[in-house]
């Protein structure tokens, strides 16, 4: 069986929705465990109820990203994971930590990618007076928010809508996607490639996978 190490920093919705996608047989894989850059996130809680082994690292305990980034590396890698999924992880990561794991590490992103790369992305889509919005799963390169789109999920934007009726309307599309996505991967359908996302070997457009 395929083992996952997912990074988390704060509420761990979207690991959650991982977990839930294991134990009944969505994904063929196990999540052998889950990362912090914070020992207060709450997804770690989640580990633990689920029995699975729960890590926080101290950020102030290293000189610098760099040093932290390759003691968060080494620790993964004790695990052996075939996939790294970031799942609301919040720190940037360096480029030699992204090289390690490059074709096995996913994220996924609240908006509909390239659009609003970085943070506040509900607020943006509200302040431009967009009309959908959504949420991207890429693969993760040493661009910031910027490897190759796997798959997205649009939503609407209502007028009167605040930041968090937003947030929790895409975030339900989120966890469909997410798991989805994992799934194909464990499964050996999705892949990069030369820069490439691949399904079933063949080249995803831009914006991902389309049913249609």
């Amino acid at each position: 069986m395929k083992r996952i190490v997912v990074l988390v920093s704060g509420e761990g919705s979207n690991l959650q929705a991982l977990i839930d996608a294991c134990q009944h047989g969505r994904i063929n894989a196990e999540i052998c465990a889950v990362f912090s850059n914070k020992s207060a996130a709450y997804g770690l809680e989640r580990a633990r109820s689920a029995n699975i082994p729960a890590h926080a690292l101290d950020v102030k305990a290293y000189e610098d990203r760099a040093a932290f980034d390759v003691a968060l590396a080494d620790a993964i890698d004790t695990f052996q994971p075939d996939l790294v999924v970031l799942a609301g992880y919040m720190r940037i990561l360096t480029a030699e930590f992204v090289q390690r794991f490059a074709g096995r590490m996913i994220n996924i992103h609240p908006s509909l990618l390239p659009k609003y790369p970085g943070l506040h992305t509900h607020r943006q889509a509200i302040e431009n007076q967009d009309t959908e919005h959504g949420t991207s799963v890429h693969f993760v390169t040493e661009q910031l928010d910027g490897g190759p789109v796997i798959l997205q999920a649009k939503v609407p934007v209502f007028s009167e809508d605040t930041e968090e009726e937003l947030v929790a309307r895409v975030q339900t599309q989120e966890h469909n996607i997410y798991p989805l996505v994992v799934s194909w991967f464990v499964d050996g359908r999705l892949s990069l490639q030369n820069g490439q996302a691949l399904m079933d070997n063949n080249p995803l457009p831009e914006q991902g996978y389309a049913a249609d």
